[in-house]
């Protein structure tokens, strides 16, 4: 129980920091563009689109703050065990994420205060700056995590870590594809989010001019992301094959090890009779995904002992979502990129504004499936095979106590920041009114 208890509690405080964290990612991007149109138009529109956004970049980095250091206290309250071994580890990365922190934090302040004391292009550079200060941020944290999935850089020597290596743990084989596939989510998420919040806003009849540039730079960014998505993915996914091929073959629920592997498309796995139902079935796909050959064999869950295979039906599911939203919202980028191209009359069309509405929380949705499949499919291994999560949890009783707390912290921080921004919303309409 108090291991359900501990996995859940992780489960969604990462579930309600990865979206602070992607937001915080993205969004400076959209402001420094904003920023850098008015610089160069002197258009006030882009002004005023520049200072809102700032204050809700503003907004979430504090909400971030506070979820990310709940998230470093649970760490040690819930998984004391991993962290004795592997704090000395890949405590490097985390005191670099610190350090990006510190910049980022500095960088936003003198953003923010900086109007009209600093010269325009510096001011402008210091918000360009939150932007890469949170990238790296971002990216030095999957780093920690990226080593989780493939642990390097020290000896196990009778159940203790020896020989450490700080370098070679943090740059490890998982980091550089599980840091550019989860930046790139975070602007087609964002973007998505923000496009669709605008949409929203231009649909309901207010200040459509100032709604639709701002819909048109973060869909933008979003609608890039979203086509190259799909190239990170594949060769992400070309390396767990070599990595990780159990998390591999749950992803696809392949239980059989064969070669001209298919490609599950939807589908119910069932484990006890090692099938997969519903399913459609593409011969040799996987094989050519896996490892570039149609021919090559792919490992199933066969070749590994039952008692170390991931939970089947989540990570499959999880994957079947992710790839699924992915893929709905590159073909919604593709039509916004024929909008900027030719089609302009697209971007105001109400048929696509409302799609945009729609597909506003499907970045996050398919972020969560993705972490998912991540972290659930590295089960039952907290360091993959050299730690199982079942011995790295707590032996402190009740933890079902600090779930509850936990879950009610972010409630309380969610709706907080819905209610605020809500209230930022209906400020921004008023100033805009005033302006005329």
């Amino acid at each position: 129980m108090d291991l359900l208890a501990a996995r859940l509690q992780m489960a969604i405080s990462l579930g309600f920091h990865i979206i602070f964290a992607s937001i915080g990612i993205a969004m400076p991007f959209f402001m420094a563009l904003s920023h850098w149109r008015y610089l160069k138009t002197k258009d006030p529109l882009y002004l005023s689109l520049t200072k809102a956004w700032s204050k809700g970049v503003a907004l979430f980095f504090a909400v971030g703050a506070v979820s990310g250091t709940a998230l470093s206290f649970e760490l040690g309250l819930l998984w004391p065990e991993f962290m004795k071994h592997a704090g000395p580890i890949i405590g490097m990365p985390f005191s670099w994420e610190g350090a990006a922190f510190f910049i980022e934090a500095i960088a936003l302040g003198l953003f923010l205060y900086g109007w009209e004391k600093l010269p325009p292009l510096l001011h402008w550079f210091t918000g360009l700056v939150v932007g890469i200060s949170g990238v790296l941020s971002a990216f030095f944290v999957i780093c920690a995590n990226g080593w989780m999935n493939s642990p390097q850089g020290f000896d196990w020597v009778e159940g203790m870590a020896a020989n450490i290596r700080p370098y070679e743990a943090m740059f490890n084989r998982a980091a550089l594809g599980q840091g550019v596939h989860m930046v790139i989510a975070a602007f087609v998420a964002t973007g998505f989010a923000v496009a669709g919040l605008h949409a929203l806003l231009y649909l309901q009849g207010h200040h459509r001019r100032f709604h639709l540039e701002a819909l048109k730079i973060a869909l933008l960014f979003g609608s890039v992301a979203a086509l190259i998505q799909p190239i990170s993915g594949d060769l992400l996914a070309k390396e767990v094959a070599v990595r990780q091929p159990e998390k591999l073959a749950a992803m696809e629920s392949l239980f059989v090890t064969q070669r001209r592997a298919p490609l599950v498309i939807g589908g119910v796995p069932n484990v006890e009779e090692r099938t997969v139902d519903y399913g459609i079935q593409i011969p040799a796909l996987l094989s050519f995904l896996a490892h570039a050959d149609l021919n090559a064999e792919v490992k199933g869950l066969d070749a590994f002992p039952r008692e170390e295979w991931p939970p089947v039906l989540i990570v499959h599911i999880a994957f079947q979502i992710m790839v699924g939203l992915g893929s709905l919202l590159a073909l919604i980028a593709t039509l916004s990129l024929l909008g900027f191209w030719r089609w302009k009359k697209i971007l105001e069309h109400p048929l696509f504004l409302k799609a945009l509405v729609v597909a506003m929380p499907l970045g996050f949705i398919a972020i969560e499936a993705g972490w998912t499949v991540t972290e659930v499919g590295r089960q039952p291994w907290i360091i993959y095979k050299v730690m199982k999560t079942a011995d790295a949890v707590s032996p402190m009783p009740g933890l079902v106590y600090t779930l509850i707390l936990y879950v009610g912290l972010y409630l309380f921080l969610a709706l907080l920041l819905v209610w605020l921004m809500k209230r930022q919303v209906t400020s921004l309409h008023q100033s805009l009114s005033k302006e005329g």
